[in-house]
């Protein structure tokens, strides 16, 4: 099948029967899609390390690492929890269906296997990723610093521009700092990074917007960017943050009455007239940020 850019989708299937590799292979081809193989688990993931198919067929049952902990060791990848995987197994129990969704597969078809059925289920999820990939991407043109993770803390997705603030930061964050709270920061290099919870997306999926304080990058962009003072910017950051004046003084350890002459001269600087249009040019300018 192929894109609306005109390229074909490209679809890993993972098995170690070699006649099911090649009756999938021929199935696939014929119906125009670009067919990647492995035999194992093992030999997957070091496929995916060089190259992203737009979806996966997986064998549930294989020797020495099963699909189940093959997938789950994919969607831990956060450049590949995207992608939609679709069990191929021959057990139909609940208790199997339940294992192949919870280690993070969309779908499942039982063998033997129907190929109408089949490229009617791959047809419905690479339709399905593309409208989540197009989401993900007006988020970002947007300005939106976003991302998803599952309850104990595994990330699932996040725009670029998030993608931009964790760089480096990463590798120094525990799962169990990421529980879903409201509100929560972590102090890293310098930086203090805070995840707003926004909403619950999916059995186990959460949407955070990300903001980044902490280390004067902010209120530096701001004030060269707004052509502000170093303390205008440092009040005017705090105000696109929803901080009251009183909330501000106490941050800055300024009296409420230098809060209120700061805000007259960013109002006049700005062209606005209150704190709320103040706040949104705020936020606008720190969208364009790279």
């Amino acid at each position: 099948m192929t894109t609306e850019t005109g390229q074909r989708d490209t679809i890993l299937v993972v098995d170690d029967t070699p006649d099911t590799l090649g009756f999938l292979t021929d199935a696939l081809e014929n119906a125009n899609y670009t067919v990647l193989v492995a035999t194992d688990g093992a030999s997957a993931i070091k496929l995916l390390a060089h190259v992203t198919p737009d979806l996966i067929l997986m064998d549930a049952v294989m020797p020495a690492m099963d699909g189940f902990e093959t997938c789950r060791n994919i969607k831990a990848d956060a450049s590949l929890g995207h992608l939609p995987v679709i069990f191929m197994t021959g057990l139909t129990d609940t208790e199997h269906v339940v294992l192949g969704l919870e280690a993070g597969g969309v779908d499942y078809v039982s063998k033997p296997i129907v190929v109408d059925e089949l490229l009617a289920r791959i047809r419905v999820h690479l339709a399905n990723a593309r409208i989540a990939n197009r989401a993900r991407t007006a988020l970002d043109a947007t300005g939106g610093f976003l991302l998803a993770a599952t309850e104990g803390g595994r990330l699932l997705w996040c725009t670029p521009q998030a993608e931009k603030r964790l760089a480096n930061a990463i590798e120094n964050f525990s799962a169990r700092d990421f529980t879903i709270p409201v509100e929560k920061s972590v102090k890293v290099n310098g930086r203090q990074l805070t995840f707003n919870f926004l909403s619950r997306t999916g059995p186990d999926e959460f949407l955070f917007r990300l903001t980044e304080t902490g280390g004067g990058q902010e209120e530096a962009f701001l004030q060269q960017y707004l052509s502000l003072t170093t303390r205008e910017a440092e009040v005017l950051i705090w105000i696109a943050r929803g901080k009251s004046n009183r909330d501000i003084s106490e941050i800055l350890n300024i009296s409420p009455r230098t809060v209120n002459k700061h805000l007259e001269q960013i109002f006049t600087k700005l062209g606005v007239e209150n704190r709320a249009s103040a706040a949104a040019l705020a936020v606008g300018a720190l969208a364009t940020r790279a």
